[in-house]
């Protein structure tokens, strides 16, 4: 079986909106799955600079489908044991909910693999 790693990854500030109010990172975080290829999602790696709790959410279809808590000033490490097969079509994108006027830097990796 043949498979293609693909990352979603990079630095970025933001500035939040509440807990509960999830936003777009930025437009590069987002893929698609390719016609004819099935893609699971296999590890999540974040960083956090600002003093207050923030959490990327990995959305599937505009829908939550992972939160990844980061605590202030740390970072995290999940790679995913629960994996579920993401099929063509299928647009993920990471976005981020933090307490509304914090801001900071973020930093993720999130690791993808195509079958």
């Amino acid at each position: 079986m043949h498979s293609t790693p693909r990352f979603l990854q990079g630095v970025f500030p933001y500035e939040g909106k509440g807990l509960d109010n999830p936003a777009p990172i930025d437009p590069v975080l987002s893929y698609v799955v390719p016609s004819g290829t099935t893609t699971q999602a296999v590890y999540f790696r974040g960083g956090n600079a600002a003093a207050e709790l923030i959490s990327v959410v990995l959305m599937r279809d505009g829908s939550p489908m992972r939160y990844f808590p980061i605590g202030a000033k740390g970072d995290v490490h999940v790679p995913l044991r629960v994996v579920e097969d993401l099929a063509a079509g299928t647009a993920v994108e990471l976005w981020l909910a933090a307490p509304a006027g914090v801001a900071g830097t973020v930093i993720v990796d999130l690791g993808l693999v195509e079958i």
